[in-house]
């Protein structure tokens, strides 16, 4: 099978929360998509592994909240690639508490679904969740965020938890990608770092020792290859 076939399906980003009594955790979603108009329902796809699944499975809620085109790459990165189980991920954001007691982001986001869940599939790793919209708001104006122009534009990677995550098996080459265990922040041979006086087709391990991470500032001690 060619994985590559399956970059072609068009995905959005987004933030999905729940909570578990008084906690309340989130992460970055690409899975998620209206099933029906009435009732409103949706959908969301989330890996059994994440503390994000466990809330959902525990209070029967989820909020979507869904990103603009500028929202920072670090907080894609502080919520797809940081875990609830270690650092509280709304600690510094700005966010509200819902009418199902979810939180929902408000920065950069362009609006918010609140839904309750009527019904689950099991999808390997994955649970589908399908919730009824209780509540919806618009909170600014934009262009919605794509799976597309996060890698293509914003040079994102993806968490390994994603539905659209594949591994590379193959050696290292000249076109590997790097990425900053930081921020998510990922370097890419055939575009370089022009600002950084990086040109195009520059190989990581040809990138100068003293180079560092232009969104976050960290050395490249601090980036992996991406898998």
């Amino acid at each position: 099978m060619n994985p590559k076939a399956l970059f072609n399906i068009s995905y959005g980003l987004y933030v999905i929360t729940s909570k578990k009594g008084e906690q309340v955790n989130g992460q970055i979603g690409n899975t998620v998509f209206q099933i029906s108009n009435d009732p409103v329902t949706i959908a969301v796809s989330i890996n059994k592994n994440n503390l994000t699944h466990e809330y959902i499975k525990n209070s029967k809620i989820f909020s979507v909240s869904i990103l603009s085109q500028d929202v920072p790459l670090d907080l894609i990165s502080w919520f797809g690639f940081q875990s609830g189980r270690v650092i509280n991920k709304f600690e510094g954001i700005d966010y509200r508490v819902g009418h199902n007691g979810a939180p929902y982001l408000t920065e950069n986001m362009l609006s918010c679904i609140e839904a309750k869940v009527i019904q689950e599939f099991d999808a390997n790793t994955h649970t589908v969740f399908v919730g009824e919209v209780t509540e919806a708001d618009t909170l600014g104006t934009g262009v919605p965020m794509t799976y597309a122009y996060y890698q293509q534009v914003k040079r994102g990677s993806i968490p390994p938890a994603a539905p659209a995550f594949t591994k590379n098996t193959g050696g290292d080459t000249m076109n590997d990608k790097y990425v900053c265990k930081v921020c998510g922040y990922v370097y890419d041979p055939a575009i370089g770092d022009p600002d950084s006086g990086i040109a195009p087709g520059t190989a990581f391990a040809d990138v100068p020792d003293d180079w560092v991470c232009p969104l976050c500032g960290v050395g490249k001690d601090d980036f992996e290859k991406q898998d």
